[in-house]
Protein backbone atom coordinates (compact mmCIF):
# COMPACT_ATOMS: atom_id res chain seq x y z
CA UNK A 1 0.00 0.00 0.00
CA UNK A 2 1.28 3.47 -0.90
CA UNK A 3 2.50 5.46 2.09
CA UNK A 4 0.38 8.54 2.66
CA UNK A 5 2.20 11.77 3.54
CA UNK A 6 2.08 15.46 2.67
CA UNK A 7 3.48 14.75 -0.78
CA UNK A 8 0.55 12.43 -1.62
CA UNK A 9 -1.94 13.97 -4.09
CA UNK A 10 -5.03 15.30 -2.28
CA UNK A 11 -7.44 12.89 -3.98
CA UNK A 12 -5.41 9.89 -2.76
CA UNK A 13 -5.41 11.25 0.79
CA UNK A 14 -9.19 11.49 0.62
CA UNK A 15 -9.39 7.95 -0.75
CA UNK A 16 -7.16 6.68 2.07
CA UNK A 17 -9.31 8.36 4.74
CA UNK A 18 -12.56 7.01 3.34
CA UNK A 19 -11.02 3.54 3.08
CA UNK A 20 -10.08 3.85 6.74
CA UNK A 21 -13.63 4.80 7.73
CA UNK A 22 -14.99 1.74 5.95
CA UNK A 23 -12.34 -0.60 7.34
CA UNK A 24 -12.94 0.63 10.91
CA UNK A 25 -16.70 0.17 10.63
CA UNK A 26 -17.35 3.90 10.88
CA UNK A 27 -19.06 3.51 7.51
CA UNK A 28 -20.83 0.21 6.92
CA UNK A 29 -22.41 -1.40 3.86
CA UNK A 30 -25.28 0.75 2.58
CA UNK A 31 -24.11 3.87 4.47
CA UNK A 32 -23.80 7.04 2.43
CA UNK A 33 -20.27 8.22 1.86
CA UNK A 34 -19.56 11.96 1.71
CA UNK A 35 -20.83 13.52 -1.50
CA UNK A 36 -18.55 15.54 -3.75
CA UNK A 37 -19.91 18.72 -2.17
CA UNK A 38 -19.27 17.40 1.36
CA UNK A 39 -15.73 16.37 0.38
CA UNK A 40 -15.10 19.85 -1.00
CA UNK A 41 -16.29 21.32 2.30
CA UNK A 42 -14.41 18.88 4.58
CA UNK A 43 -11.08 18.76 2.75
CA UNK A 44 -11.07 22.15 1.07
CA UNK A 45 -10.40 20.72 -2.39
CA UNK A 46 -11.81 21.44 -5.84
CA UNK A 47 -14.93 19.65 -7.09
CA UNK A 48 -12.82 17.80 -9.69
CA UNK A 49 -10.57 16.43 -6.94
CA UNK A 50 -13.58 15.24 -4.93
CA UNK A 51 -15.06 13.54 -8.00
CA UNK A 52 -11.73 11.86 -8.75
CA UNK A 53 -11.53 10.44 -5.23
CA UNK A 54 -15.02 8.93 -5.48
CA UNK A 55 -14.19 7.54 -8.91
CA UNK A 56 -11.17 5.67 -7.48
CA UNK A 57 -13.31 4.21 -4.68
CA UNK A 58 -15.92 3.12 -7.19
CA UNK A 59 -13.29 1.46 -9.38
CA UNK A 60 -12.18 -0.46 -6.30
CA UNK A 61 -15.80 -1.62 -5.81
CA UNK A 62 -15.73 -0.02 -2.38
CA UNK A 63 -18.67 2.26 -3.14
CA UNK A 64 -21.55 2.27 -5.58
CA UNK A 65 -24.04 4.81 -6.83
CA UNK A 66 -27.67 4.33 -5.83
CA UNK A 67 -30.17 6.43 -7.85
CA UNK A 68 -31.97 8.95 -5.65
CA UNK A 69 -29.62 8.24 -2.72
CA UNK A 70 -26.08 8.95 -3.84
CA UNK A 71 -22.83 7.08 -3.28
CA UNK A 72 -22.98 4.34 -0.62
CA UNK A 73 -20.60 1.73 0.75
CA UNK A 74 -21.02 -1.42 -1.30
CA UNK A 75 -19.12 -3.82 0.94
CA UNK A 76 -15.63 -4.73 2.10
CA UNK A 77 -12.69 -3.17 0.28
CA UNK A 78 -11.29 -5.14 -2.60
CA UNK A 79 -7.97 -4.88 -4.30
CA UNK A 80 -8.00 -2.24 -7.03
CA UNK A 81 -8.28 -3.85 -10.46
CA UNK A 82 -5.32 -3.44 -12.74
CA UNK A 83 -5.39 -0.90 -15.56
CA UNK A 84 -5.79 -3.77 -18.04
CA UNK A 85 -8.55 -5.29 -15.94
CA UNK A 86 -10.48 -2.04 -15.86
CA UNK A 87 -10.18 -1.68 -19.61
CA UNK A 88 -11.39 -5.25 -20.18
CA UNK A 89 -14.32 -4.72 -17.83
CA UNK A 90 -15.54 -1.75 -19.79
CA UNK A 91 -18.13 -2.13 -22.46
CA UNK A 92 -16.95 -2.69 -25.95
CA UNK A 93 -16.77 0.66 -27.76
CA UNK A 94 -18.79 -0.97 -30.52
CA UNK A 95 -21.60 -1.58 -28.03
CA UNK A 96 -21.55 1.95 -26.68
CA UNK A 97 -24.44 3.56 -24.83
CA UNK A 98 -27.67 5.13 -25.99
CA UNK A 99 -28.58 8.77 -25.62
CA UNK A 100 -31.37 7.80 -23.23
CA UNK A 101 -28.87 6.00 -20.98
CA UNK A 102 -26.61 9.04 -20.90
CA UNK A 103 -29.49 11.40 -20.10
CA UNK A 104 -31.03 9.12 -17.44
CA UNK A 105 -27.67 8.69 -15.74
CA UNK A 106 -27.02 12.44 -15.81
CA UNK A 107 -30.44 13.16 -14.28
CA UNK A 108 -29.79 10.60 -11.54
CA UNK A 109 -26.50 12.28 -10.62
CA UNK A 110 -28.02 15.77 -10.68
CA UNK A 111 -31.02 14.65 -8.59
CA UNK A 112 -28.79 13.25 -5.85
CA UNK A 113 -25.85 15.67 -5.93
CA UNK A 114 -26.89 18.74 -7.88
CA UNK A 115 -25.30 20.09 -11.05
CA UNK A 116 -21.98 20.58 -9.24
CA UNK A 117 -21.51 16.81 -9.16
CA UNK A 118 -22.29 16.39 -12.85
CA UNK A 119 -19.56 15.98 -15.43
CA UNK A 120 -19.01 13.93 -18.56
CA UNK A 121 -16.31 11.96 -16.75
CA UNK A 122 -18.66 11.19 -13.87
CA UNK A 123 -21.37 9.98 -16.26
CA UNK A 124 -18.84 7.79 -18.06
CA UNK A 125 -17.77 6.29 -14.74
CA UNK A 126 -21.37 5.47 -13.84
CA UNK A 127 -21.93 3.83 -17.23
CA UNK A 128 -18.50 2.17 -17.21
CA UNK A 129 -17.54 3.49 -20.63
CA UNK A 130 -14.75 5.77 -21.91
CA UNK A 131 -15.59 9.44 -21.49
CA UNK A 132 -15.11 10.22 -25.16
CA UNK A 133 -17.74 7.65 -26.12
CA UNK A 134 -20.42 9.93 -24.63
CA UNK A 135 -19.77 12.51 -27.32
CA UNK A 136 -21.30 10.18 -29.87
CA UNK A 137 -24.62 10.89 -28.16
CA UNK A 138 -24.28 14.46 -26.82
CA UNK A 139 -22.30 17.38 -28.18
CA UNK A 140 -21.24 18.66 -24.77
CA UNK A 141 -22.45 19.85 -21.37
CA UNK A 142 -24.83 22.50 -22.74
CA UNK A 143 -26.48 20.01 -25.10
CA UNK A 144 -26.71 17.48 -22.27
CA UNK A 145 -28.47 19.97 -19.97
CA UNK A 146 -30.99 20.70 -22.73
CA UNK A 147 -31.72 16.99 -23.12
CA UNK A 148 -31.99 16.55 -19.35
CA UNK A 149 -34.47 19.42 -19.05
CA UNK A 150 -36.55 18.11 -21.94
CA UNK A 151 -36.62 14.65 -20.39
CA UNK A 152 -37.64 16.07 -17.00
CA UNK A 153 -40.61 17.88 -18.55
CA UNK A 154 -41.48 14.84 -20.70
CA UNK A 155 -41.68 12.60 -17.62
CA UNK A 156 -44.52 14.77 -16.27
CA UNK A 157 -46.74 14.91 -19.32
CA UNK A 158 -49.33 17.56 -19.89
CA UNK A 159 -52.90 16.30 -19.42
CA UNK A 160 -54.91 15.31 -22.45
CA UNK A 161 -57.79 17.54 -21.39
CA UNK A 162 -57.83 20.75 -19.36
CA UNK A 163 -60.52 22.07 -17.01
CA UNK A 164 -62.71 24.87 -18.33
CA UNK A 165 -61.65 28.45 -17.72
CA UNK A 166 -58.35 30.25 -18.18
CA UNK A 167 -57.62 30.46 -14.45
CA UNK A 168 -58.03 26.73 -13.79
CA UNK A 169 -55.86 25.94 -16.80
CA UNK A 170 -53.04 28.30 -15.81
CA UNK A 171 -53.16 27.07 -12.21
CA UNK A 172 -52.91 23.46 -13.39
CA UNK A 173 -49.89 24.29 -15.56
CA UNK A 174 -48.10 26.15 -12.74
CA UNK A 175 -48.72 23.33 -10.26
CA UNK A 176 -47.39 20.80 -12.76
CA UNK A 177 -44.26 22.87 -13.27
CA UNK A 178 -43.81 23.17 -9.51
CA UNK A 179 -44.00 19.39 -9.14
CA UNK A 180 -41.32 18.98 -11.83
CA UNK A 181 -38.99 21.41 -10.06
CA UNK A 182 -39.61 19.65 -6.73
CA UNK A 183 -38.65 16.32 -8.32
CA UNK A 184 -35.58 17.83 -10.01
CA UNK A 185 -34.34 20.83 -7.95
CA UNK A 186 -31.38 21.37 -10.31
CA UNK A 187 -33.78 22.18 -13.16
CA UNK A 188 -34.42 25.75 -11.94
CA UNK A 189 -30.74 26.52 -12.59
CA UNK A 190 -31.03 25.31 -16.18
CA UNK A 191 -34.23 27.11 -17.14
CA UNK A 192 -33.68 30.71 -18.24
CA UNK A 193 -36.00 33.57 -19.20
CA UNK A 194 -33.40 35.49 -21.20
CA UNK A 195 -32.27 32.38 -23.10
CA UNK A 196 -35.32 30.11 -23.18
CA UNK A 197 -34.79 26.36 -23.50
CA UNK A 198 -35.38 25.10 -27.03
CA UNK A 199 -36.78 21.91 -25.54
CA UNK A 200 -40.05 20.71 -27.10
CA UNK A 201 -41.56 19.43 -23.86
CA UNK A 202 -40.79 22.69 -22.07
CA UNK A 203 -42.03 24.86 -24.94
CA UNK A 204 -45.30 22.89 -24.84
CA UNK A 205 -46.03 24.49 -21.44
CA UNK A 206 -45.75 27.97 -22.94
CA UNK A 207 -48.04 26.98 -25.80
CA UNK A 208 -50.67 25.65 -23.38
CA UNK A 209 -50.51 28.80 -21.26
CA UNK A 210 -50.99 31.02 -24.31
CA UNK A 211 -53.90 28.84 -25.43
CA UNK A 212 -55.53 29.33 -22.02
CA UNK A 213 -55.44 33.10 -22.51
CA UNK A 214 -56.59 33.03 -26.13
CA UNK A 215 -59.96 34.73 -26.54
CA UNK A 216 -59.63 36.73 -23.31
CA UNK A 217 -59.22 40.00 -25.19
CA UNK A 218 -55.54 40.51 -24.31
CA UNK A 219 -53.00 41.76 -26.86
CA UNK A 220 -50.01 39.51 -27.72
CA UNK A 221 -47.57 41.67 -25.69
CA UNK A 222 -49.67 41.29 -22.54
CA UNK A 223 -50.30 37.58 -23.10
CA UNK A 224 -46.61 36.74 -23.43
CA UNK A 225 -45.65 38.87 -20.42
CA UNK A 226 -48.32 37.23 -18.25
CA UNK A 227 -47.28 33.72 -19.26
CA UNK A 228 -43.61 34.55 -18.65
CA UNK A 229 -44.33 36.19 -15.29
CA UNK A 230 -46.17 33.07 -14.11
CA UNK A 231 -43.38 30.77 -15.30
CA UNK A 232 -40.82 33.04 -13.64
CA UNK A 233 -42.69 32.90 -10.33
CA UNK A 234 -42.59 29.10 -10.34
CA UNK A 235 -38.97 28.89 -11.46
CA UNK A 236 -37.80 31.77 -9.22
CA UNK A 237 -39.32 30.15 -6.14
CA UNK A 238 -37.94 26.76 -7.15
CA UNK A 239 -34.37 28.09 -7.17
CA UNK A 240 -34.52 27.84 -3.37
CA UNK A 241 -35.19 24.08 -3.54
CA UNK A 242 -31.65 23.21 -4.63
CA UNK A 243 -30.10 25.70 -2.23
CA UNK A 244 -32.11 24.20 0.61
CA UNK A 245 -31.17 20.65 -0.34
CA UNK A 246 -27.47 21.54 -0.50
CA UNK A 247 -27.60 23.38 2.82
CA UNK A 248 -29.33 20.43 4.49
CA UNK A 249 -26.75 18.04 3.06
CA UNK A 250 -23.86 20.22 4.25
CA UNK A 251 -25.22 21.01 7.74
CA UNK A 252 -27.42 18.01 8.47
CA UNK A 253 -30.22 20.42 9.47
CA UNK A 254 -33.61 20.85 7.83
CA UNK A 255 -34.84 24.40 7.22
CA UNK A 256 -37.03 24.21 10.35
CA UNK A 257 -34.16 22.86 12.46
CA UNK A 258 -31.88 25.60 11.14
CA UNK A 259 -34.40 28.28 12.11
CA UNK A 260 -34.65 26.83 15.62
CA UNK A 261 -30.85 26.90 15.88
CA UNK A 262 -30.89 30.58 14.88
CA UNK A 263 -33.46 31.55 17.52
CA UNK A 264 -30.93 33.15 19.88
CA UNK A 265 -29.25 35.12 17.09
CA UNK A 266 -32.63 36.36 15.83
CA UNK A 267 -33.65 37.30 19.37
CA UNK A 268 -30.53 39.43 19.83
CA UNK A 269 -31.10 41.10 16.46
CA UNK A 270 -34.67 42.04 17.28
CA UNK A 271 -33.99 43.01 20.90
CA UNK A 272 -32.23 46.21 19.78
CA UNK A 273 -35.59 47.63 18.73
CA UNK A 274 -34.53 48.62 15.21
CA UNK A 275 -37.00 46.26 13.55
CA UNK A 276 -40.30 46.62 15.47
CA UNK A 277 -42.55 45.31 12.70
CA UNK A 278 -40.42 42.20 12.19
CA UNK A 279 -40.32 41.70 15.97
CA UNK A 280 -44.13 41.83 16.09
CA UNK A 281 -44.41 39.26 13.30
CA UNK A 282 -41.87 36.99 14.94
CA UNK A 283 -44.22 36.55 17.88
CA UNK A 284 -46.94 35.18 15.59
CA UNK A 285 -47.24 31.59 14.43
CA UNK A 286 -46.59 32.15 10.72
CA UNK A 287 -45.58 29.21 8.54
CA UNK A 288 -43.35 30.62 5.81
CA UNK A 289 -41.71 28.13 3.42
CA UNK A 290 -41.19 27.63 -0.31
CA UNK A 291 -44.53 25.84 -0.71
CA UNK A 292 -46.47 28.63 1.00
CA UNK A 293 -44.60 31.25 -1.04
CA UNK A 294 -45.43 29.38 -4.24
CA UNK A 295 -49.12 29.15 -3.33
CA UNK A 296 -49.45 32.75 -2.17
CA UNK A 297 -47.62 34.21 -5.15
CA UNK A 298 -49.51 32.06 -7.65
CA UNK A 299 -52.92 33.16 -6.39
CA UNK A 300 -51.96 36.84 -6.30
CA UNK A 301 -50.61 36.68 -9.86
CA UNK A 302 -53.78 34.99 -11.06
CA UNK A 303 -55.82 37.67 -9.26
CA UNK A 304 -53.86 40.23 -11.26
CA UNK A 305 -54.61 38.43 -14.53
CA UNK A 306 -58.29 38.46 -13.55
CA UNK A 307 -58.14 42.22 -13.09
CA UNK A 308 -56.52 42.69 -16.51
CA UNK A 309 -59.07 40.53 -18.27
CA UNK A 310 -61.98 42.18 -16.44
CA UNK A 311 -60.79 45.74 -17.01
Amino acid sequence: MTEIDESTPPYLRIVAELRRRVASGELGPGDRVPSTRQIVREWGVAMATASRALTVLRQENLVQAVPGVGMVVSGSPTAPPSRAGRAEARRSPAHGVTRDEVVRTAIGIADSEGLAGLSMRRIATELDVPTMSLYRQVRGKEHLLLLMADAAFAAHRLPGTFPPGWRAQLELLCRLQWSIYCRHPWLAQVVSLTRPLMAPNAVAHTECALRALAGCGLDPHTQLHLVTALANHVRGTAVNLQQGAEAEQDTGLTDDEWMVAQADALGRLLAAGEFPHLARLSRSAIDLNVDSLFEFGLQRLLDGVDQLIGS
